[in-house]
């Protein structure tokens, strides 16, 4: 036996080691397994998604019926919850900040509360309500009833007909209704600004500081940070359907 082979025999843990070590190990992979799953499949729909090849007739079907019903099922509460952060803050803030003489941080502060933070979380919560649940019960139905299984076994990549229509066209309806939602909370929070006499500045002077209030790196991050939350409320309803059990409701 050579000194090598002894060597490693005895710089061997013991086996109660190995096995806390193994333990612990397979939990932690457990609790990273979906991240880590999320994370290539973000990566797989960004690499396929500027491929002309990936775009069948079939994967453009799907992303055509995905995008109507994100953004056809979207605008009404997109809407509605635009109108109420419109009166609930917009116009409080050109309230308190007119009668405090302040009207030059109407803008900072506007981009920096419902630009950068609000307005992406409350798109991602209404695509999560509207357009999430339907893509989770669509391929967990699909999952449990074995039609995965019968697309994989035809030579059809589950992942090409099924996530990446899904994924790109949550993405572009969210840009979309983010869109729609900052652009009506604004106008509603002026025009019951106005309405109520608290407005002491014309909407051309007020569209006027939050243009003013935007840096260049937001003219990039906001569409980036819309577009990254659809597409992850896809692949997240996508694969929580995929890795559906039979004891799963």
């Amino acid at each position: 036996m050579s000194d090598s082979v002894v060597f490693a025999r005895r710089e061997r843990p013991p086996g109660g080691v190995r096995r806390a070590l193994a333990r612990l190990g397979r939990g932690a992979r457990r609790r990273a397994a979906f991240g880590l799953m999320l994370a290539a499949l973000t990566w797989g729909v960004v690499r396929e998604a500027v491929r002309p090849a990936s775009w069948r007739r079939t994967v453009r079907a799907e992303f055509g019926r995905a995008l109507r019903q994100a953004v056809a099922g979207g605008v009404s509460p997109t809407l509605f919850t635009a109108g109420l952060i419109g009166v609930a803050m917009v116009s409080q803030a050109i309230y308190w900040f007119g009668e405090a003489g302040q009207d030059a941080l109407i803008g900072s502060v506007l981009v920096t509360v419902l630009m950068r933070e609000i307005g992406p979380v409350l798109i991602g919560l209404i695509l999560l309500g509207r357009s999430g649940m339907v893509a989770l019960a669509e391929i967990g139905a699909l999952k449990l009833g074995g039609e995965v299984r019968a697309l994989e076994a035809q030579g059809v990549d589950p992942f090409l007909i099924l996530l990446l229509p899904r994924a790109c066209a949550l993405a572009i309806a969210a840009f979309t209704l983010g869109i729609v939602f900052i652009v009506t909370a604004l106008l509603a929070g002026f025009a019951v600004g106005s309405l109520v006499g608290a407005v002491k500045l014309s909407l051309w002077s007020f569209l006027d500081q939050l243009l003013l209030a935007m840096h260049p790196p937001d003219f990039v991050a906001l569409p980036a940070k819309l577009m990254l939350i659809g597409l992850l409320v896809a692949l997240t309803a996508g694969l929580t359907g995929l890795t559906a059990q039979p004891r799963d409701d």
